[in-house]
């Protein structure tokens, strides 16, 4: 027999079992058991930890080369020690009480339960299997199941305050994932703090996807990715080169987390008087809401979010939170690659004599410059139309200049698909709502946590028809052609996102013909663009619109383009080219 296959074997089995013992936990969080059952539950998950600990340690004892100190053993031997502690702890308290004590909430343990399924899992060659399923069906289907999970989650009893129905459970979770927003139950008063967590780790898994976590522990403990994997990871990312989709990868969360980290630190300093918060309070809250914003989704832990009266008017929090949500919806490219320019440009002026530090050309990207350019542009757009339309409307509550300056900023930047809100949407006037409708509709950037058509895309379109109305045959900027796959893509994504809206709007309007039209349509551009804004119409919505919102911000997340790639068979490239004719037009 070869001698790893015993591992093998163990390394599958603990696998197995700590899937099972995620399940059991979830069940034993959201469920109110008996006791006994509870203990039952409780001694499965310390054998799942020991039997992780010993596939652990089986792992280094089999190896015949010396043993390496490096991130993966670093990490075995913190894991381990927090095992080890966890074990002392819990036998330590089972003897003082005789076995009587309640374990009710015992969180630790249930957290090392999923660690050692990350682990285990981990030390497996992750491979998606591009036969199977193409990069764009996995990235549907994997949305797909986790939404529906996430619904099942949130239907728990322990997970809210009052039983739901199924259509919220799954509205709210496709909202999560989808990072869009829109809520039909309060967050504040209809989920616990369970059912808030269960919320925040959908938003989480939403902004980034499961690719990139699978992938990135499949290569930090394995070392490597597999060269299928890489294919389906560089087109989703758009690297470059097959060699940056690591880099890249890399990059993403780390910038996710440390800004996340960052945000949360500001926003617990920002909201240190909050009248009535525990110190525990304030610390999930600014958790929440930095991943909420980071990730554009727009969930609040407020009842009324940011227009609550105790945060109506915390400019601080504004700022940070509205710098958060920009910072996220930029885009993880495009901040990776300002990242690394801003950090040159630095080098430079610190080391102006160093020939390492001399000047690179087109550091800065195309993608990058002419989304952070288009970026700019709408912002100063929306901020200019706020300030005009709104100056005597909702901005009139804000005393100082300066709080009607941040309180228009940020309005102006919320449609970007951030969705938090921190003035009254009803009393919008009309053209405010249209020019909020134009933003939601362009949305953030690509890939981002933001949606809609995007930046680039507009731009592209407007960079087209000024190229079409200067007679010129080719798209030019920054002394670069724009590719026609580019042009042809983007023209396909606007028409196919009004396509989507536009069926919304009717199917909305026909089952529920008593609402609104223009908040029919704010509504589902909003929902299309993951934005999470509404004129109050959500709670109004029947169970049929509710699915029809979802649908829509589903489609809008994965994007209409990718299930259209995703169902359609790729034709194979013939050489051979028909005649070329001109099509009357206009």
């Amino acid at each position: 027999m070869h001698p790893a296959l015993p591992y093998r074997l163990l390394n599958k089995f603990t696998i197995v079992v700590s899937i099972i013992g995620v399940g059991v936990a979830l069940v034993d969080s959201g469920f109110t058991l008996s006791t006994w059952l509870q203990h039952l539950f409780h001694i499965f998950y310390l054998a799942i930890i020991l039997l992780g600990f010993v596939a652990t340690v089986g792992r280094y004892i089999r190896r015949k080369l010396p043993l390496i100190v490096n991130k993966v053993a670093i990490f075995d031997l913190l894991t381990g020690m927090a095992i080890v502690m966890l074990l002392v702890v819990h036998f330590t308290a089972l003897w003082q009480s005789g076995l009587s004590m309640s374990v009710d909430g015992f969180i630790a343990i249930k957290v090392a339960v999923f660690v050692t399924f990350i682990r285990e899992i981990s030390d497996n060659n992750f491979s998606l299997n591009r036969a199977f399923l193409n990069p764009a069906q996995f990235f549907i289907l994997s949305f797909l199941s986790v939404v529906l999970v996430g619904a099942l989650l949130l239907m728990m009893p322990n997970a809210t305050t009052q039983p739901i129905s199924f259509i919220d459970a799954l509205f709210t979770a496709t909202s999560a994932v989808c990072v869009t927003g829109l809520i039909v139950v309060d967050t504040a008063t209809r989920f616990t703090t369970f059912g808030q967590i269960i919320i925040i780790g959908l938003i989480q898994i939403g902004g980034l996807g499961i690719l990139t976590f699978v992938t990135y522990f499949s290569y930090f403990f394995k070392g490597g990715v597999s060269y299928e994997t890489q294919l389906s990871i560089g087109e989703m990312t758009h690297s470059p080169r097959m060699g940056d989709m690591v880099t890249t990868l890399k990059s993403i969360l780390y910038v996710t987390f440390g800004v996340e980290a960052l945000a949360a630190a500001l926003i617990y300093i920002s909201i240190y008087d909050l009248p009535a918060m525990s110190i525990s309070e304030r610390l999930f809250f600014s958790v929440f809401h930095a991943v909420s914003a980071f990730c554009n989704a727009g969930f609040s832990t407020f009842s009324a979010g940011l227009y609550d009266e105790a945060l109506r008017f915390n400019y601080p929090l504004q700022l940070i939170i509205g710098a958060t949500f920009l910072f996220g919806g930029m885009g993880f490219v495009i901040v990776v690659n300002l990242l690394r320019y801003l950090r040159h440009r630095t080098q430079r002026v610190l080391y102006h004599n160093d020939p390492r530090y001399t000047y690179q050309p087109w550091l800065l990207n195309i993608n990058s410059r002419i989304t952070l350019i288009t970026s700019g542009a709408l912002l100063l757009i929306g901020l200019i139309g706020v300030m005009m339309f709104e100056y005597q409307g909702i901005l009139a509550e804000h005393s100082s200049w300066y709080g009607k300056l941040i309180t228009g900023l940020f309005t102006a930047a919320t449609p970007r698909t951030a969705g938090f809100n921190i003035v009254d949407m009803d009393a919008l006037a009309f053209p405010t709502i249209m020019l909020t409708i134009f933003l939601m509709w362009i949305g953030a950037s690509p890939n981002s946590t933001g949606g809609g058509i995007k930046t680039s895309t507009f731009a592209i379109a407007v960079l087209n028809t000024l190229s079409l109305a200067r007679g010129q045959t080719k798209v030019e900027v920054f002394k670069r052609e724009i590719a026609d796959i580019s042009i042809r893509r983007a023209f396909s994504i606007m028409w196919l996102s009004l396509l989507v809206i536009g069926l919304g709007v009717t199917l909305i309007s026909y089952d529920q013909p008593e609402l609104d039209f223009i908040k029919v349509v704010f509504e589902c551009f909003s929902a299309y663009s993951t934005v999470g804004l509404s004129l109050n119409l959500t709670t109004e919505l029947s169970d049929f619109s509710k699915l029809v919102v979802s649908v829509i911000m589903f489609v809008g997340r994965v994007g209409m383009l990718t299930l259209f790639i995703a169902l359609l068979k790729n034709m194979r490239q013939r050489n051979y080219r028909y005649p070329t004719e001109e099509i009357t037009i206009n």
